[in-house]
């Protein structure tokens, strides 16, 4: 297989390349201008004209690079004024992820529509019975995850037959997900000559693979490869102690700007979402382990600027875009160099600037400065504490926040809308106001009309009348006030029970800790040993504990062994333990049950029933 490689730089004169000079159609040019786009990325400018010719395309470029619009865009173009049979798309797009998927799918639907297509997203999480359905009634392009389109294949509701391009989003992803079986075997039902474009940050063995086997002639554009760093973004890393890591991270979470933080599991982005948001601070939390209606709602918040603050894992993360991102916070560190250029490619998107921090434990920088090593970056390490965290530089770089500032903002919210809902409730009384005066000046003229049609005096029974109702109103007002001052006062009473039983719960909790402490200093004595080790000592090649009898040095379960018996450990000289307590003497010796009228005179028994004394033991 041959390769040729096609560097993507643009023209001296790049000012001057439009999309239109790249060969798109003009409906979706004047698509691109109406939504801001006029100049294409590098990537874009050199990859575009290739695929719209129907090369195959392998193309290697860092996340953020404007890969979608790359390969979106000729895909559309290539497949418009076409039918498309049901269960039959005739465009795959293959991505790792569920958030990636419907990325790509919203990044390409505006331009979709203009050209008469129709796109659905196919990935897990998600309703499988509209997908089928979405297929039966006919779908241009599939944006797919390869375990869900896989299930639909094997269930007989999608075929790829008729796909004519082919397209691998964030291979690599693929590769480290694991996804490499299910992609062969999606790739391997392609039809033979159809157009196959595969992009990704990294060239490992496994991609290589799937370029040697499914790319014919491929043409190689690379545009920001992943071992270079992007000018616009700056690393740093922060050394914190583990008592301080918590405070530095809601510090550094206070900012202002929307925020990205990674941590390694997903029970760590749950506990530090509700920590921060405990703080004041918005933020929600997003991983594998949530719904993917849930997954969606909190993209939306973030996207929206509802929450300013997104703690994900590595999984959940890959593939996000949301513009505007200016600060990514590593609390925990990436699991390899290809994981932090992942996390890092989350900001300094499309020409944008973006700082990158790490918070380090001291027993963490070694393997944090061999991975920013590995991933081709220069990152400046700063020692923290605490109240460093708010040094001129430190907070230049990271824009932290004390909590007490946040708090401070917080509050000046919470007093805004209460404002705001203050004025609305005086609008709101004025409108009640106005229509009440209004509703008894009619009141009062329909009472003076009944009046003088019964004959009686307007003016009087318009005074009695208007008496009336206003000792009504007086009285339901006074109502009112009387239960909303129950109200009150049985709100304070369960206060102050609820604080009472929070003291009694202190007071016990203080005692139980005393009698804790005392008692652990009781149970230190005899040079320091616990108590629950009081009784054993040190064997006499000190290698292990074991039990010391009162006196003899042996077991108390073992005070007399008879040499000879089988019954085991005898707890006097009559009865082995192996009878479980039970009496084997004979029944002449035994003592009647229940009585306690025997004698003992020095070792002695005396029955009352025999003359003569009879010998025998204590038992």
């Amino acid at each position: 297989m041959s390769v040729a490689s096609i560097d993507a730089v643009l023209p001296e004169d790049e000012d001057t390349v439009t999309f239109a000079d790249l060969g798109l159609p003009e409906p979706v040019v004047r698509k691109l201008a109406q939504n801001g786009v006029t100049i294409p990325f590098p990537i874009q400018a050199a990859t575009i004209p290739d695929a719209l010719q129907g090369k195959d395309i392998l193309g290697r470029g860092r996340t953020g690079s404007g890969k979608t619009l790359s390969f979106g865009l000729p895909l559309l173009t290539g497949l418009a004024g076409a039918r498309t049979e049901r269960k039959r798309p005739r465009g795959v797009i293959l991505t790792p992820t569920r958030e990636l998927a419907m990325q790509v799918s919203d990044a390409l639907q505006p331009y979709g529509d203009v050209l008469g297509l129709k796109l659905k997203v196919v990935c897990g999480g998600t309703s499988m019975a509209n997908q089928i359905t979405a297929l039966e009634r006919g779908v241009d392009i599939l944006v797919a995850t390869p375990g869900r389109l896989r299930d639909l294949i094997g269930r007989g509701s999608c075929s790829l037959q008729d796909v004519e391009v082919a397209i691998l989003d964030e291979a690599d992803q693929m590769s480290d997900l694991g996804f490499m079986p299910e992609v062969t075997e999606l790739m391997d039902q392609l039809p033979e000559g159809g157009q196959r474009m595969l992009f990704s940050a990294t060239m490992e063995k496994e991609i290589d693979t799937l370029v040697r086997r499914y790319l014919v002639t491929p043409v190689v554009h690379e545009v920001d490869a992943a071992q270079g760093a992007v000018t616009t973004m700056s690393h740093h890393v922060l050394v914190v102690k583990p008592r301080d890591k918590a405070p530095v991270t809601s510090a550094i979470a206070s900012r202002k700007g929307r925020t990205i933080i990674f941590v390694r599991t997903q029970l760590g982005a749950d506990r530090v979402a509700e920590q921060l948001r405990e703080g004041g601070v918005g933020a929600d939390a997003l991983h594998g382990g949530m719904t993917q209606g849930a997954r969606t709602r909190t993209m939306a918040d973030f996207k929206d600027g509802k929450v300013n603050v997104l703690v994900a894992t590595d999984v959940a993360a890959r593939g996000i875009h949301v513009d505007n991102i200016d600060l990514v916070l590593n609390v925990d560190p990436a699991g390899d160099h290809k994981d932090y250029l992942h996390r890092s490619g989350r900001t300094a998107r499309a020409g944008l600037s973006g700082t990158v921090v790490s918070l380090a434990l001291p027993h963490q920088r070694r393997q944090i400065f061999r991975l920013m090593e590995d991933a081709g970056v220069d990152a400046s390490r700063h020692i923290i504490g605490r109240g460093d965290v708010f040094d001129e530089e430190v907070t230049r770089i990271t824009g932290a926040r004390s909590l007490t500032e946040v708090q401070a903002d917080s509050t000046a919210n919470a007093a805004k809308q209460a404002e705001r809902e203050a004025a609305k409730l005086s609008r709101q009384l004025e409108r009640a106001q106005q229509r009440a005066a209004e509703l008894r000046e009619e009141s009062e003229r329909l009472t003076a009309r009944a009046a003088r049609e019964r004959g009686d005096d307007p003016e009087v029974a318009v005074a009695e009348a208007s008496a009336a109702l206003t000792a009504e109103v007086e009285e339901a007002v006074q109502r009112e006030l009387r239960r909303e001052q129950r109200r009150e006062e049985r709100e304070q009473r369960d206060r102050e029970q609820r604080d009472q039983r929070e003291q009694r719960d202190q007071r016990r909790d203080g005692k139980r800790d005393d009698r804790n402490e005392r008692g652990g200093d009781r149970d230190r004595r005899d040079g320091g040993r616990p108590a629950y080790n009081r009784g054993r000592e040190r064997d006499r090649n000190g290698d292990r504990d074991r039990p010391r009898d009162r006196g003899e040095g042996r077991p108390s379960y073992n005070r007399e062994r008879r040499d000879g018996d089988r019954g085991g450990f005898r707890r006097d000289d009559r009865r082995p333990a192996s009878s479980y307590g039970r009496d084997t003497r004979s029944h002449d010796d035994r003592r009647p049950y229940g009585r306690r009228d025997d004698h003992r005179t020095g070792g002695r028994s005396f029955d009352r029933r025999a003359d003569k004394p009879r010998w025998k033991r204590n038992g």
